[in-house]
């Protein structure tokens, strides 16, 4: 594996570019910190109250409670402004901030920013042709839904994801991560270097219009699928597969669970092999995937004593080295702690912040190192000066309220 500062890499493949991240909670403050991780310069603009993760806690990444381990995870490798958008004075420094942009991330309630003076359609792609903007919203900004809050848990139930997460009998459950933040995080990362692309190509910059509602919705196979194509509506299966067997959660002996993939009908020998019943194999009933699947309450019953006589660990192993997907179900910290990721770097540790390693990894472009948050408005000062604001200048937005409550610095 290439490791990053080992003298084989250039410089970060988004060196140069500009962005301001006027983003909170998760999906916009994620996606602008992969744009930091691979060197964009990322300028993150909080109001006085700051962004509401930074209290989402505990725990906390600080004795003092002032920042969430949530916010931490969400915003390294950005310089932090603070302005007060409801005074006029800090929407005029936001309009500078943007003339200076190549990327705008906002997940604003719809039309704040056209209440602003400052919509995109209205007057910055107009005024700042080149700029790509990337807004981030619940169900977009009009249609029966448009212009409505956008929460990951909800969208989860709207768009169909938690009806086919949980148990058969039991209720229907939460993915026990963001995960529609998440993707519409990563979905606003691609928007962002697509439009970039083009841009250079065209030369005029475009709007990435990213919903949580499109993210949810794309993550639906392959249950869209077989509705769309064979009016299929998929119910809860726990940790089975719709569509494959056995592909699943097992008991093994003491306390350990494994999950087993085996998706083929070799996979499926083998695994009967190991588990020393090779004879089901060639059971009229579990011959083929479709009638392993058809057949799936009398396969479990006859897999689930075998699981339990092995170790995870061990029966892991085993069926690895006779090519079958299986791996034991492991808490965080195991598999943060795992080998593996940390082989991959996907822990990355400076002492004074440990976090999530950045899981692109480029031949010839390093990420940056990681940098922790910053304390809100602490480059607010610098930052100005560096857009050309005096000393006079910053001194008189401070007493006109448009940097919060500051200090002088």
């Amino acid at each position: 594996m290439v490791v990053p500062g080992d003298g084989r890499f250039a410089v970060s493949a988004l060196a140069g570019l500009r962005v301001l991240d006027l983003s909170r909670v998760l999906a916009g403050p994620f996606c602008a910190q992969m744009l930091a991780d691979h060197g964009a310069e990322v300028i993150k603009v909080e109001a006085p109250s700051g962004d509401e993760t930074r209290r989402w806690g505990p725990p906390f990444a600080d004795a003092a409670e002032t920042m969430s381990t949530y916010y931490e995870g969400l915003n390294r490798n950005k310089a932090n402004l603070q302005l007060d958008l409801r005074v006029e004075e800090a929407r005029a420094v936001l309009h500078d901030l943007i003339a200076d942009a190549d990327v705008v991330v906002e997940n604003f309630k719809a039309g704040t920013m056209q209440r602003w003076g400052l919509g995109y359609e209205t007057r910055l792609a107009e005024e700042f042709p080149r700029l790509v903007y990337c807004r981030i919203s619940g169900y977009g900004v009009d249609g029966p839904l448009g212009g409505l809050p956008g929460y990951d848990a909800v969208l989860q139930a709207y768009g169909g994801l938690m009806s086919v997460n949980g148990e058969r009998d039991g209720d229907p459950l939460r993915v026990g991560v963001p995960i529609v933040d998440i993707t519409a995080a990563h979905q606003a990362f691609a928007g962002i270097l697509l439009a970039l692309v083009e841009r250079s190509v065209s030369g005029r910059g475009q709007l990435v219009d990213i919903t949580l509602l499109d993210a949810v919705l794309s993550l639906m196979h392959p249950h869209s699928a077989a509705y769309l194509r064979a009016g299929v509506v998929a119910e809860r299966l726990g940790a089975a597969h719709s569509s494959v067997a056995p592909y699943q959660v097992f008991a093994t002996a003491g306390q350990g669970t494994l999950f087993v993939a085996a998706a083929s009908d070799a996979q499926f020998a083998a695994l009967t092999d190991v588990l020393g019943r090779p004879e089901l194999a060639d059971d009229v009933r579990f011959r083929r995937n479709r009638d392993r699947v058809t057949n799936r309450e009398d396969l479990v019953a006859e897999l689930r004593p075998l699981f339990l006589a092995v170790g995870a660990d061990d029966l892991a192993e085993k069926l690895a080295e006779r090519g079958v997907p299986a791996a034991p179900v492991n808490n965080v910290a195991e598999a943060l702690t795992s080998p593996q990721a940390r082989h991959r770097a996907m822990v990355v540790d400076d002492g004074g912040y440990r976090g999530v390693g950045v899981p692109i990894k480029l031949s010839r472009s390093a990420p940056v190192p990681p940098r922790a948050p910053a304390p809100p408005g602490a480059d607010t000062a610098r930052v100005l000066a560096e857009h050309g604001y005096t000393p006079d200048d910053i001194a008189v937005l401070r007493r006109s309220g448009a940097l919060g409550q500051l200090p002088l610095a």
